[in-house]
């Protein structure tokens, strides 16, 4: 069966196939004001009209400091809005649906004049030390996650997805590794995820749902293993989170000692593991730019969505074609996903 071609559908969000396409981050703002340019319009329509059901607007930063370089894409004010509505609007005109990743870098932050995180901890060496943040302060940045999903919904988006993963500033503070505080935020790694969700989801329609990013196991040393993850996400769900984007690491430099075995699907367990622990449709990413092989994912129930990143750098077109591909000789399944304008073509 050509499961990568079936619709989903949870709360208001109903998407014609099962694809989605990673967010990835583009460094392509040239102003470094944070407001996505003609690149990003290009980048996300392209991918619409080559039959993605799902995009994910890369990581956009909920302040400036908390970009990973001055040229990622931010969401701090409401005259960033209207760019971000333009390019929505168009990948809807497409027939897509499009969310955005919200997020934070925390410690690391590459260029930014100071850089924070929940302890005075550094990533590595090629990295300063960042300043820990008071309890004030960090309740001031759950506010700050609060106001940028607020300017996302006034754009248009179909859903919202906030990073929880890849050793950015909310997984720095569900960490062992990268949280050493002593106040409440320590005592309780999960608990400015918690705050942030429940503030996103305040400002959310009731119907949108809300996708969490998860580094699902963390590889250093005195890292989280999944067993102790699925329980920080299980607050996580409890707070508002819909689905899970079911990625890992990122919390410290990778090193021979530490390093996961990498391959094609070699996240697909961890995928698995949380949706079978919470009972909650997830995304599936990487390495599954073979058609053949996201199929199978979805077919064995080891997710709802296969996410796809660096395949779709290469092809914009990779939702299309994998579902030719996937398909039953002879069959017009993927002619549904093609514009009108290309059909003669396929």
């Amino acid at each position: 069966m050509n499961r990568l071609a079936e619709p989903f559908a949870l709360k208001s969000l109903s998407l014609k196939n099962r694809i989605v396409m990673a967010p990835m981050c583009q460094y392509s703002v040239d102003a470094k004001d944070g407001t996505p340019n003609e690149w990003h319009y290009i980048h996300y329509v392209t991918r619409a009209v080559g039959g993605t059901g799902l995009i994910i607007m890369e990581m956009t930063d909920i302040e400036p400091d908390g970009r990973i370089t001055e040229r990622c894409l931010g969401l701090w004010s409401d005259e960033q809005i209207p760019a971000y509505r333009r390019i929505i609007s168009e990948v809807h005109r497409q027939g897509a649906k499009i969310g955005i990743q919200i997020a934070h870098a925390g410690r690391k932050a590459e260029e930014t004049e100071e850089l924070v995180a929940p302890s005075a901890i550094a990533f590595s060496d090629a990295y300063r030390t960042p300043r820990a943040l008071t309890t004030d302060e960090v309740k001031a940045m759950v506010v700050k996650f609060r106001e940028a999903a607020r300017r996302a919904v006034e754009a248009g988006v179909d859903t919202i997805e906030l990073h929880a993963a890849h050793g950015y500033l909310i997984h720095q503070f569900q960490s062992p590794v990268t949280n050493r505080r002593e106040d409440e935020y320590g005592q309780d790694r999960a608990l400015f995820g918690v705050e942030v969700i429940q503030a996103v989801k305040s400002v959310m329609p009731a119907d949108m749902p809300l996708i969490v990013r998860i580094s699902a196991a963390e590889f250093s040393e005195g890292g989280y293993k999944v067993e102790e993850g699925i329980e920080i996400f299980r607050r996580y769900q409890a707070a508002g989170a819909d689905i899970f984007h079911v990625s890992s690491g990122g919390e410290a430099p990778v090193t021979p000692a530490n390093r996961p075995a990498i391959y094609a699907g070699y996240q697909v367990p961890l995928a698995r593991a949380v949706k079978d622990a919470l009972a909650v449709p997830v995304i599936a990413v990487g390495l599954l730019d073979e058609p053949k092989l996201a199929n199978t994912t979805i077919a064995h129930g080891n997710a709802d969505l296969v996410a796809v990143a660096r395949g779709m750098l290469r092809d914009p077109y990779w939702a299309l074609h994998a579902i030719q591909a996937v398909a039953a000789k002879g069959s017009t399944e993927a002619a549904a996903f093609l514009p009108q304008q290309y059909q003669r073509g396929y």
